[in-house]
């Protein structure tokens, strides 16, 4: 697997003001196979734990996000990458595209890495059960210093028992599921990541972006995290919990223009002024108008119009 070495570096700048501008980077090849410290120099070894049908979004979102660290941080610190399987062979993603393995879970050494990633799947029930794989899961999550999950990949760390007792999220769809399936597990539907001692884990796909960052600060401090999000265009820390991302979905499709484009505006800014005579303006309309129109509206759709009231919006973005 490729490793970067020094990259995205101005001389004199701080990490944090090395963010947005480019530097010069070099590619030199990683230590690959199994032969893996859970330190290599100053670096942190990741393991990420892959299998048939994974979504590569929980994989390669993350390693982006630490390798951006890595070139933040000038390439002698950050973190070094590897893929394992059960068996140390490719495996096929969801979308199809195959993922090359570095080592296989088996080879990787008590100890061998510092962090243990195990993504997730929408087809996680085909390997949730693989007693093979939960032994490996299990194995390498107790020689680490923590263990981390994407998505449904919660599912797999329940199975090895390492969230029983604990506090964790998965993808809100499958929340329910989880606590079902796993009573011992307290789930939190409604959080982007849950840490509860060395076990984090995160919802859907994109939250393991958000679980990367949340490491960074662990391992290297604030500074280093916002130049990272700052360099990859992220929030430091998202707005809200998971039920946000519902709030414009809630909004009928036939809402026509321009009330829709107004509840929108609601939404994305909760915090700003929306009393009606500033939501009347913004449509061009009269508040008398604005309000007939709502009203109407929000009756057509049984009421769904409220969900964009700022006075909901407000408090989940508080």
């Amino acid at each position: 697997m490729t490793s970067w070495g020094k990259g995205y570096q101005r001389r004199g700048r701080s990490p944090d003001q090395m963010a947005g501008f480019e530097g010069q980077v070099a590619l030199r090849p990683g230590s690959a196979g199994a032969n893996m410290s859970a330190m290599s120099g100053r670096r942190r070894k990741v393991v990420f734990a892959a299998f048939e049908h994974i979504q590569i979004l929980g994989v390669v979102g993350p390693s982006e996000v630490l390798d951006a660290a890595t070139q933040v941080l000038g390439g002698e610190k950050g973190y070094d990458l590897s893929i394992a399987t059960l068996h140390g062979k490719p495996v096929r993603c969801s979308s199809g595209m195959r993922l090359q393995a570095d080592a296989a879970l088996a080879h990787v050494k008590p100890r061998g890495g510092d962090t243990l990633i195990v993504g997730g799947s929408m087809r996680f029930e085909q390997v949730a059960d693989d007693p093979f794989l939960r032994a490996a899961i299990q194995r390498v999550s107790h020689g680490a210093r923590r263990t981390c999950s994407v998505c449904t990949g919660a599912f797999l760390l329940a199975g090895a028992g390492l969230l029983d007792g604990r506090a964790a999220t998965t993808h809100w769809a499958f929340s329910a599921d989880l606590a079902r399936r796993h009573s011992g597990v307290q789930v939190t539907p409604d959080r982007i990541f849950v840490r509860d001692g060395h076990i984090t884990t995160s919802a859907g796909a994109t939250a393991g972006m958000d679980l990367a960052l949340a490491l960074i600060e662990q391992d290297h401090g604030a500074d280093v995290a916002r130049a990272v999000a700052r360099w990859t265009v992220m929030f430091l820390q998202r707005p809200g919990g998971q039920s946000q991302f519902s709030e414009r979905l809630a909004i009928p499709a036939g809402v026509a223009a321009p009330l829709r484009e107004v509840l929108d505006q609601v939404v994305a800014e909760p915090a700003a002024d929306h009393r009606l005579a500033e939501l009347a303006k913004r449509a061009t309309l009269s508040e008398r108008h604005f309000r007939r129109i709502f009203l109407d509206q929000n009756r057509h759709h049984t009421g769904t119009l409220r969900r964009a009231h700022p006075s909901r919006g407000r408090p989940r973005a508080a």
